[in-house]
């Protein structure tokens, strides 16, 4: 009979992903997580006022004020809300409160660009306030009031956060994946909070056992989230679908990105989009310098980019169109196909836009994306006609 082995890191007890070393039991699941742990402080309360440039709408002020209730209550939340509800925002309320009891403060996501973005609009917000990011490489600095810093990374943060706010739960590669779902369990010594535009069935129904889930199912310009467009055709002609589109937008001037499925075929399709369209350029987890990429074309220095799911999230863009190039393929699952719909219309001063779907079949996913899009709508119209009445 074997020993029973569980790793004090992740928690794995799979025997076929432990090893043996000079004798010693080891976890090889947890094993690429090694590097130095951030130390303990104790945080001086900062009251901070909030710092933004707009207001809150009713429905915005009415969730941060739950949250951060639940907060102080102790107590957990999961927020589902639609894309471009403002999800960030909801919860700035919880964090000047915790600010203000010089509690630990974390903020994480899945993926490293977001990271980047998330760490300077925070930093703007709370401008007193010592923010730093954490992903990859990026690890010099451990310590802050507010840490945002990729799932990965939450290894280093055992029984450290009071209030961790995870957003893009849903998100790869953290879906699925039981030792970064390890790390985020140890690593929350309060509350934690949930931000999710599309929240599993099961995380819905399971989750009132350990906290509150709150809805808000309006974009805070209260305006839709534009219903995608599904192209069939086969092969060439679907290359052509995309040209045809994609010279539509330019010449009104609007910013496109266009997803593919695989590396292989987003370096495929720009090869040969730049024969005509010279102004783009290509973004995937193989591009080294991804973040200077996507930063010069929210400057406007490009026209479009072919991305595969890197920008699923994450990225608002004044205008933006959306083009899915074979989003029937199986990577493209409901969840991933809304969110990526949602980068479209995010901007108060344009809350419209164009989201395509080019495909040989329309397939369940599809369906039920577009099913969820016009669900949402359809509950912010009878809003409208309360609030009208």
């Amino acid at each position: 009979m074997q020993d029973f082995f569980i790793c004090p890191t992740c928690g794995n007890n799979d025997l076929n992903k432990i090893g043996v070393r000079n004798g010693q039991k080891y976890c090889r699941a947890c094993l690429p997580f090694q590097g130095q742990n951030a130390p303990k402080i104790t945080n001086i309360p900062l009251h901070i006022p909030i710092t933004l440039s707009y207001e809150l709408t009713t429905e915005q002020r009415r969730i941060a004020e739950e949250i951060n209730a639940n907060y102080i209550n102790k107590q957990n939340s999961l927020v589902y809300a639609v894309c471009g509800a403002g999800k960030t925002e909801l919860v700035y309320l919880a964090m000047q409160t915790a600010l203000a009891r010089g509690h630990q403060i974390g903020f994480t996501v899945p993926r490293r660009e977001v990271v980047i973005e998330l760490a300077m609009r925070i930093k703007k917000t709370f401008p007193q306030a010592r923010v730093i990011s954490v992903f990859g490489d990026h690890h010099d600095a451990l310590t802050g009031n507010i840490i945002v810093l990729t799932t990965h990374q939450l290894f280093r943060y055992e029984d450290y956060f009071d209030l961790l706010i995870f957003e893009e739960i849903d998100a790869f590669p953290y879906v699925g994946d039981l030792v970064l779902e390890s790390f985020f369990k140890r690593s929350v010594k309060g509350v934690y909070v949930l931000l999710s535009a599309t929240p599993s069935t099961k995380l819905l129904k399971e989750f009132p056992k350990v906290g509150k889930v709150l809805t808000l199912f309006t974009r805070f310009h209260n305006h839709k989230i534009p219903v995608p467009i599904v192209k069939r055709g086969f092969l060439l002609f679907n290359f052509m679908l995309l040209l045809k589109h994609l010279e539509s937008f330019i010449k009104r001037k609007k910013p496109v990105l266009i997803f593919v499925p695989t590396i292989r075929l987003a370096n495929l399709i720009y090869k040969l989009l730049r024969i005509d369209y010279k102004n783009g350029n290509v973004v995937h987890s193989k591009v080294k310098d991804n973040s200077a990429i996507i930063d010069d074309f929210k400057k406007g220095h490009y026209a479009y980019l072919v991305t595969t799911t890197v920008l699923e999230r994450g990225v608002t863009i004044k205008g933006l169109q959306v083009i899915i190039y074979g989003a029937d393929h199986a990577v493209y699952d409901t969840a991933s196909l809304v969110q990526i719909s949602g980068r479209v219309g995010r901007k108060k001063e344009e809350s419209d836009g164009e989201v395509i779907f080019i495909v040989t079949k329309k397939n369940a996913a599809i369906k039920a994306a577009i099913s969820d899009i016009e669900e949402k709508n359809a509950y912010l119209q009878s809003v409208l006609q309360r609030k009208a009445t």
